[in-house]
Protein backbone atom coordinates (compact mmCIF):
# COMPACT_ATOMS: atom_id res chain seq x y z
CA UNK A 1 0.00 0.00 0.00
CA UNK A 2 1.73 3.56 -1.04
CA UNK A 3 1.69 6.61 0.97
CA UNK A 4 -1.47 7.90 -0.85
CA UNK A 5 -3.53 4.93 0.51
CA UNK A 6 -2.96 4.96 3.89
CA UNK A 7 -3.48 8.78 4.44
CA UNK A 8 -6.93 7.96 2.34
CA UNK A 9 -7.56 5.26 4.73
CA UNK A 10 -6.07 6.67 7.75
CA UNK A 11 -8.16 9.74 7.16
CA UNK A 12 -11.47 7.74 6.40
CA UNK A 13 -10.83 5.74 9.74
CA UNK A 14 -10.62 8.75 11.91
CA UNK A 15 -14.18 9.99 10.26
CA UNK A 16 -15.60 7.00 11.45
CA UNK A 17 -15.22 8.19 15.62
CA UNK A 18 -18.26 9.41 17.00
CA UNK A 19 -18.87 11.77 19.76
CA UNK A 20 -20.63 9.39 23.06
CA UNK A 21 -22.66 12.22 23.67
CA UNK A 22 -24.32 12.19 20.11
CA UNK A 23 -24.76 8.92 18.97
CA UNK A 24 -26.44 8.05 22.39
CA UNK A 25 -28.94 11.23 21.59
CA UNK A 26 -32.67 9.35 21.14
CA UNK A 27 -33.63 10.65 17.48
CA UNK A 28 -36.56 12.78 19.17
CA UNK A 29 -34.34 14.84 21.51
CA UNK A 30 -32.40 16.22 17.90
CA UNK A 31 -33.12 18.42 15.36
CA UNK A 32 -31.43 18.82 12.14
CA UNK A 33 -30.65 21.59 10.77
CA UNK A 34 -30.13 21.04 6.77
CA UNK A 35 -27.24 23.14 4.59
CA UNK A 36 -25.81 23.52 1.30
CA UNK A 37 -24.10 20.87 1.98
CA UNK A 38 -26.72 18.14 1.82
CA UNK A 39 -27.71 20.21 -1.36
CA UNK A 40 -24.50 19.43 -3.22
CA UNK A 41 -23.58 16.01 -1.93
CA UNK A 42 -27.18 14.42 -3.44
CA UNK A 43 -27.29 17.04 -6.37
CA UNK A 44 -24.04 17.61 -7.37
CA UNK A 45 -24.80 18.59 -10.87
CA UNK A 46 -26.47 21.45 -10.18
CA UNK A 47 -23.85 24.04 -9.36
CA UNK A 48 -26.49 26.53 -7.65
CA UNK A 49 -26.88 24.06 -4.44
CA UNK A 50 -23.05 23.36 -3.92
CA UNK A 51 -22.95 26.77 -2.00
CA UNK A 52 -24.64 30.15 -0.87
CA UNK A 53 -21.97 31.71 -3.14
CA UNK A 54 -22.43 29.34 -6.02
CA UNK A 55 -26.90 29.88 -5.56
CA UNK A 56 -26.33 33.69 -5.73
CA UNK A 57 -24.04 33.27 -9.27
CA UNK A 58 -26.67 31.09 -10.43
CA UNK A 59 -29.55 33.52 -9.85
CA UNK A 60 -27.39 36.09 -11.44
CA UNK A 61 -26.62 34.63 -14.53
CA UNK A 62 -30.40 33.27 -14.79
CA UNK A 63 -31.46 37.20 -14.31
CA UNK A 64 -29.19 37.98 -16.97
CA UNK A 65 -30.59 35.33 -19.18
CA UNK A 66 -34.42 35.97 -18.55
CA UNK A 67 -33.04 39.60 -18.66
CA UNK A 68 -34.60 40.65 -15.76
CA UNK A 69 -31.59 42.34 -14.42
CA UNK A 70 -30.17 45.78 -16.04
CA UNK A 71 -26.18 44.78 -17.51
CA UNK A 72 -24.99 46.97 -15.09
CA UNK A 73 -26.62 45.86 -11.74
CA UNK A 74 -25.76 42.40 -13.05
CA UNK A 75 -22.05 43.58 -13.07
CA UNK A 76 -22.18 45.17 -10.00
CA UNK A 77 -23.32 42.12 -8.07
CA UNK A 78 -20.89 39.39 -9.74
CA UNK A 79 -18.66 41.71 -8.45
CA UNK A 80 -19.99 41.89 -5.02
CA UNK A 81 -19.88 38.19 -4.83
CA UNK A 82 -16.74 38.08 -5.93
CA UNK A 83 -15.46 40.41 -2.57
CA UNK A 84 -17.84 41.05 -0.13
CA UNK A 85 -18.05 37.98 2.61
CA UNK A 86 -21.17 38.83 3.93
CA UNK A 87 -23.27 37.09 1.23
CA UNK A 88 -26.66 37.20 2.71
CA UNK A 89 -26.44 40.79 2.66
CA UNK A 90 -25.57 40.68 -0.72
CA UNK A 91 -28.36 38.11 -1.75
CA UNK A 92 -31.00 40.56 0.44
CA UNK A 93 -29.73 43.30 -2.03
CA UNK A 94 -30.35 40.92 -5.17
CA UNK A 95 -34.21 39.55 -4.11
CA UNK A 96 -34.66 43.40 -3.46
CA UNK A 97 -33.30 44.75 -7.12
CA UNK A 98 -35.86 42.12 -8.52
CA UNK A 99 -39.04 42.79 -6.57
CA UNK A 100 -41.61 45.77 -7.08
CA UNK A 101 -39.71 49.40 -5.73
CA UNK A 102 -42.77 49.31 -2.75
CA UNK A 103 -40.26 47.01 -0.91
CA UNK A 104 -42.66 43.69 -1.26
CA UNK A 105 -41.01 40.46 -1.82
CA UNK A 106 -44.45 39.56 -4.18
CA UNK A 107 -44.31 39.27 -6.96
CA UNK A 108 -40.64 39.15 -8.33
CA UNK A 109 -38.14 38.29 -10.39
CA UNK A 110 -36.22 36.39 -8.07
CA UNK A 111 -38.48 33.32 -7.98
CA UNK A 112 -38.46 32.97 -11.48
CA UNK A 113 -34.96 33.10 -11.55
CA UNK A 114 -34.92 30.00 -8.91
CA UNK A 115 -37.10 28.00 -10.67
CA UNK A 116 -34.96 28.64 -13.78
CA UNK A 117 -31.82 27.17 -11.65
CA UNK A 118 -33.78 24.08 -9.57
CA UNK A 119 -35.55 22.97 -13.14
CA UNK A 120 -36.53 19.00 -12.52
CA UNK A 121 -34.79 18.23 -9.25
CA UNK A 122 -36.24 15.34 -9.41
CA UNK A 123 -34.23 14.31 -12.38
CA UNK A 124 -30.46 15.66 -10.32
CA UNK A 125 -31.04 13.05 -7.55
CA UNK A 126 -27.24 11.44 -7.81
CA UNK A 127 -26.72 10.44 -4.63
CA UNK A 128 -29.41 9.96 -2.02
CA UNK A 129 -27.62 8.57 1.01
CA UNK A 130 -27.86 11.66 3.04
CA UNK A 131 -31.25 12.13 2.38
CA UNK A 132 -31.98 8.21 3.70
CA UNK A 133 -30.23 8.93 6.57
CA UNK A 134 -32.58 11.70 7.49
CA UNK A 135 -35.54 10.02 6.43
CA UNK A 136 -34.47 7.09 9.21
CA UNK A 137 -34.23 10.21 11.80
CA UNK A 138 -37.29 11.65 11.07
CA UNK A 139 -39.22 8.18 11.37
CA UNK A 140 -38.07 7.75 15.06
CA UNK A 141 -39.04 11.61 15.75
CA UNK A 142 -35.95 14.06 14.61
CA UNK A 143 -37.43 17.24 13.68
CA UNK A 144 -35.91 18.96 10.42
CA UNK A 145 -35.25 22.68 9.49
CA UNK A 146 -33.58 23.83 5.84
CA UNK A 147 -31.88 27.44 4.90
CA UNK A 148 -32.19 26.12 1.25
CA UNK A 149 -34.93 26.76 -1.14
CA UNK A 150 -35.04 23.47 -2.65
CA UNK A 151 -37.68 20.35 -2.12
CA UNK A 152 -35.15 17.67 -2.52
CA UNK A 153 -35.74 16.01 0.69
CA UNK A 154 -39.24 15.91 0.36
CA UNK A 155 -39.12 15.18 -3.52
CA UNK A 156 -37.31 11.80 -2.07
CA UNK A 157 -39.32 11.20 0.60
CA UNK A 158 -42.60 11.27 -1.68
CA UNK A 159 -40.63 8.83 -3.55
CA UNK A 160 -40.34 6.57 -0.65
CA UNK A 161 -44.09 6.86 -0.02
CA UNK A 162 -43.24 9.28 3.44
CA UNK A 163 -46.46 11.71 3.63
CA UNK A 164 -43.86 14.36 3.35
CA UNK A 165 -44.88 18.54 3.91
CA UNK A 166 -43.10 21.87 3.06
CA UNK A 167 -43.58 24.58 5.57
CA UNK A 168 -42.62 28.11 5.92
CA UNK A 169 -42.96 30.34 8.20
CA UNK A 170 -45.92 32.27 7.24
CA UNK A 171 -48.45 28.86 8.20
CA UNK A 172 -48.43 29.85 12.37
CA UNK A 173 -50.58 26.97 12.65
CA UNK A 174 -48.23 24.49 11.02
CA UNK A 175 -45.08 25.95 12.83
CA UNK A 176 -46.26 25.36 16.32
CA UNK A 177 -47.84 21.92 14.91
CA UNK A 178 -44.00 21.04 13.88
CA UNK A 179 -42.50 22.24 16.47
CA UNK A 180 -44.56 20.40 19.02
CA UNK A 181 -44.20 17.27 16.71
CA UNK A 182 -47.16 16.31 15.21
CA UNK A 183 -45.85 16.67 11.82
CA UNK A 184 -43.52 14.01 11.58
CA UNK A 185 -42.41 14.54 7.95
CA UNK A 186 -42.66 18.05 7.75
CA UNK A 187 -39.76 20.46 6.56
CA UNK A 188 -39.57 23.65 8.14
CA UNK A 189 -37.90 26.18 5.14
CA UNK A 190 -36.77 29.48 7.32
CA UNK A 191 -36.30 31.21 4.04
CA UNK A 192 -38.95 29.61 2.00
CA UNK A 193 -39.26 27.31 -0.52
CA UNK A 194 -38.80 28.42 -4.10
CA UNK A 195 -41.81 26.73 -5.43
CA UNK A 196 -43.77 29.54 -3.05
CA UNK A 197 -43.26 33.69 -3.65
CA UNK A 198 -45.05 34.29 -0.93
CA UNK A 199 -43.23 32.68 1.30
CA UNK A 200 -39.20 32.98 0.17
CA UNK A 201 -37.38 35.91 2.85
CA UNK A 202 -33.83 36.62 3.61
CA UNK A 203 -34.09 38.98 6.38
CA UNK A 204 -36.01 39.16 9.57
CA UNK A 205 -38.27 41.86 8.35
CA UNK A 206 -39.90 39.39 6.52
CA UNK A 207 -41.00 37.55 9.24
CA UNK A 208 -42.37 40.31 11.82
CA UNK A 209 -45.67 38.39 12.25
CA UNK A 210 -43.42 35.63 13.30
CA UNK A 211 -40.64 37.40 15.13
CA UNK A 212 -43.47 39.42 17.33
CA UNK A 213 -45.41 36.51 18.41
CA UNK A 214 -44.47 35.69 21.85
CA UNK A 215 -46.55 31.96 21.57
CA UNK A 216 -44.50 30.87 17.94
CA UNK A 217 -41.14 32.67 19.55
CA UNK A 218 -41.36 30.83 22.95
CA UNK A 219 -42.20 27.87 21.16
CA UNK A 220 -39.18 27.84 18.42
CA UNK A 221 -36.59 29.31 21.06
CA UNK A 222 -37.85 26.63 23.73
CA UNK A 223 -36.76 23.87 20.94
CA UNK A 224 -33.17 25.93 21.14
CA UNK A 225 -33.19 25.51 24.85
CA UNK A 226 -34.54 21.41 24.99
CA UNK A 227 -33.36 20.09 21.89
CA UNK A 228 -29.82 19.36 20.64
CA UNK A 229 -29.04 21.03 16.85
CA UNK A 230 -27.15 19.23 14.89
CA UNK A 231 -25.72 21.10 12.27
CA UNK A 232 -25.45 19.27 8.78
CA UNK A 233 -23.64 20.96 5.44
CA UNK A 234 -24.04 23.80 7.16
CA UNK A 235 -21.61 27.19 6.73
CA UNK A 236 -22.69 30.23 7.36
CA UNK A 237 -26.15 29.15 9.16
CA UNK A 238 -25.01 31.00 12.64
CA UNK A 239 -24.88 34.37 10.55
CA UNK A 240 -28.15 33.88 9.20
CA UNK A 241 -30.26 36.42 10.52
CA UNK A 242 -33.48 35.05 10.05
CA UNK A 243 -31.72 31.93 12.38
CA UNK A 244 -30.16 34.29 14.60
CA UNK A 245 -33.81 36.00 15.10
CA UNK A 246 -35.54 32.65 15.94
CA UNK A 247 -33.24 31.19 17.80
CA UNK A 248 -30.17 32.36 19.13
CA UNK A 249 -31.22 36.48 20.29
CA UNK A 250 -33.33 35.09 23.21
CA UNK A 251 -31.87 31.91 24.25
CA UNK A 252 -29.87 33.26 27.33
CA UNK A 253 -26.61 30.76 28.90
CA UNK A 254 -25.70 29.19 25.19
CA UNK A 255 -22.75 27.77 26.63
CA UNK A 256 -25.15 25.90 29.25
CA UNK A 257 -26.55 24.00 25.95
CA UNK A 258 -25.51 21.09 23.64
CA UNK A 259 -25.87 21.36 19.70
CA UNK A 260 -23.42 19.85 17.32
CA UNK A 261 -22.07 20.53 13.53
CA UNK A 262 -20.82 18.25 11.24
CA UNK A 263 -17.89 20.24 9.30
CA UNK A 264 -15.37 19.73 6.39
CA UNK A 265 -11.79 19.59 7.96
CA UNK A 266 -9.89 21.85 5.59
CA UNK A 267 -7.12 22.42 7.64
CA UNK A 268 -5.94 21.66 11.21
CA UNK A 269 -5.43 25.41 12.62
CA UNK A 270 -9.25 26.31 10.53
CA UNK A 271 -11.09 23.60 12.43
CA UNK A 272 -9.32 23.70 16.24
CA UNK A 273 -10.45 27.82 15.98
CA UNK A 274 -13.54 26.78 15.03
CA UNK A 275 -14.40 24.40 17.65
CA UNK A 276 -13.08 26.38 20.51
CA UNK A 277 -15.07 29.54 19.21
CA UNK A 278 -18.29 27.66 18.52
CA UNK A 279 -18.45 25.97 21.73
CA UNK A 280 -19.19 30.17 23.52
CA UNK A 281 -22.20 29.18 21.52
CA UNK A 282 -23.39 25.60 22.87
CA UNK A 283 -21.78 23.61 19.76
CA UNK A 284 -19.36 20.85 19.48
CA UNK A 285 -17.84 20.82 15.98
CA UNK A 286 -17.04 17.31 14.66
CA UNK A 287 -15.01 16.57 11.18
CA UNK A 288 -16.31 13.81 9.07
CA UNK A 289 -13.10 13.83 7.40
CA UNK A 290 -10.72 15.92 5.66
CA UNK A 291 -12.60 15.11 1.64
CA UNK A 292 -15.90 15.87 1.25
CA UNK A 293 -16.96 12.88 -0.35
CA UNK A 294 -16.37 11.17 3.05
CA UNK A 295 -19.58 13.10 4.26
CA UNK A 296 -22.41 10.91 2.74
CA UNK A 297 -20.94 7.73 4.73
CA UNK A 298 -20.49 9.64 7.86
CA UNK A 299 -24.12 11.18 7.77
CA UNK A 300 -24.89 7.18 6.98
CA UNK A 301 -23.18 5.78 9.68
CA UNK A 302 -24.00 8.60 12.31
CA UNK A 303 -27.67 8.17 11.85
CA UNK A 304 -27.71 4.73 11.95
CA UNK A 305 -25.42 4.65 15.49
CA UNK A 306 -28.09 7.26 16.81
CA UNK A 307 -31.50 4.68 15.16
CA UNK A 308 -30.15 2.43 17.49
CA UNK A 309 -31.07 4.26 20.46
CA UNK A 310 -33.73 2.69 22.50
CA UNK A 311 -35.91 3.80 24.72
CA UNK A 312 -35.47 2.61 28.05
CA UNK A 313 -37.45 -0.56 28.15
CA UNK A 314 -38.94 -1.37 31.70
CA UNK A 315 -37.85 -4.07 34.42
CA UNK A 316 -40.09 -6.33 35.53
CA UNK A 317 -41.32 -6.05 38.79
CA UNK A 318 -38.56 -6.78 41.52
CA UNK A 319 -37.65 -5.31 45.12
CA UNK A 320 -38.23 -1.95 44.31
CA UNK A 321 -41.17 -1.91 42.56
CA UNK A 322 -42.63 -3.72 45.42
CA UNK A 323 -41.14 -1.40 47.65
CA UNK A 324 -42.58 1.46 45.59
CA UNK A 325 -46.65 -0.89 45.63
CA UNK A 326 -46.03 -0.48 49.15
CA UNK A 327 -45.68 3.28 49.36
CA UNK A 328 -48.45 3.80 47.24
CA UNK A 329 -51.06 1.14 49.68
CA UNK A 330 -49.88 3.59 52.64
CA UNK A 331 -50.70 6.63 50.25
CA UNK A 332 -53.91 5.38 49.12
CA UNK A 333 -54.95 5.28 52.70
CA UNK A 334 -53.90 8.53 52.90
CA UNK A 335 -55.43 9.84 50.03
CA UNK A 336 -59.40 10.06 48.85
CA UNK A 337 -59.57 7.92 45.37
CA UNK A 338 -61.26 10.01 42.48
CA UNK A 339 -64.43 8.23 41.31
CA UNK A 340 -63.72 7.95 37.50
CA UNK A 341 -59.79 7.29 37.25
CA UNK A 342 -57.85 8.73 34.04
CA UNK A 343 -56.21 5.18 33.14
CA UNK A 344 -57.12 2.18 32.38
CA UNK A 345 -57.92 -0.51 35.10
CA UNK A 346 -54.45 -2.44 36.04
CA UNK A 347 -56.14 -4.40 38.73
CA UNK A 348 -55.97 -7.63 37.30
CA UNK A 349 -53.02 -7.39 35.34
CA UNK A 350 -50.00 -9.39 37.44
CA UNK A 351 -46.49 -9.65 37.03
CA UNK A 352 -44.66 -8.64 33.57
CA UNK A 353 -47.86 -7.06 32.12
CA UNK A 354 -48.44 -5.04 35.26
CA UNK A 355 -45.12 -3.71 34.98
CA UNK A 356 -45.44 -2.70 31.12
CA UNK A 357 -48.67 -1.27 31.67
CA UNK A 358 -47.55 0.46 34.47
CA UNK A 359 -44.50 2.51 31.93
CA UNK A 360 -47.41 3.11 29.33
CA UNK A 361 -49.62 5.59 31.72
CA UNK A 362 -46.60 6.82 33.40
CA UNK A 363 -47.51 10.03 31.30
CA UNK A 364 -50.34 10.38 33.41
CA UNK A 365 -48.99 9.88 36.68
CA UNK A 366 -50.47 11.80 39.49
CA UNK A 367 -47.75 14.17 40.98
CA UNK A 368 -48.75 12.93 44.75
CA UNK A 369 -48.31 9.63 43.89
CA UNK A 370 -45.31 7.56 42.29
CA UNK A 371 -47.39 5.22 39.64
CA UNK A 372 -50.80 6.92 38.92
CA UNK A 373 -54.29 6.57 39.68
CA UNK A 374 -54.90 3.27 37.98
CA UNK A 375 -52.49 1.61 40.43
CA UNK A 376 -53.74 3.65 43.36
CA UNK A 377 -57.33 1.76 42.52
CA UNK A 378 -55.61 -1.45 42.56
CA UNK A 379 -53.55 -0.86 45.97
CA UNK A 380 -57.13 0.40 47.07
CA UNK A 381 -58.82 -2.55 46.37
CA UNK A 382 -56.31 -4.94 47.47
CA UNK A 383 -56.37 -2.68 51.25
CA UNK A 384 -60.24 -2.94 50.61
CA UNK A 385 -60.11 -6.95 50.50
CA UNK A 386 -57.69 -6.90 52.98
CA UNK A 387 -59.88 -4.82 55.47
CA UNK A 388 -62.92 -7.77 54.65
CA UNK A 389 -60.78 -10.79 55.39
CA UNK A 390 -59.69 -9.18 58.36
CA UNK A 391 -63.01 -8.43 59.25
CA UNK A 392 -64.01 -11.99 58.74
CA UNK A 393 -61.31 -13.68 60.77
CA UNK A 394 -62.43 -10.96 63.87
CA UNK A 395 -66.13 -12.08 63.33
CA UNK A 396 -64.83 -15.67 63.40
CA UNK A 397 -62.90 -15.49 66.36
CA UNK A 398 -65.64 -13.68 68.29
CA UNK A 399 -67.67 -15.88 67.29
CA UNK A 400 -65.83 -18.57 68.63
CA UNK A 401 -65.42 -16.95 71.97
CA UNK A 402 -68.62 -16.98 72.28
CA UNK A 403 -69.33 -20.38 71.99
Amino acid sequence: MDSAEKTTNGSEQKSRKFLKSLIRKQPQELLLVIGTGVSAAVAPGIPALCSWRSCIEAVIEAAEQLEVLHPGDVAEFRRKVTKDRDLLVVAHDLIRKMSPRTGDTKPNFFQDCLMDIFDNLEQHIQNPLVLQSILSLMERGTLVLTTNYDNLLEIFGQQQSKPMESLDLKDKTKVLQWARGHIRYGVLHIHGLYTDPCGMVLDPSGYKDVTQDPEVMEVLQNLYRTKSFLFVGCGETLRDQIFQALFLYSVPNKVDLEHYMLVLKESEDHFFKQQADMLLHGIKVVSYGDRFAYFPGYMQELAAQICRQRSPVPRGPGPSVSLQLGLLERAAERRPVPTEAPCPDLGSCQGAERALGLVFYADQVDSTTLLGNACQDCAKRKLEENGIEGAKKLRESDDAGGS
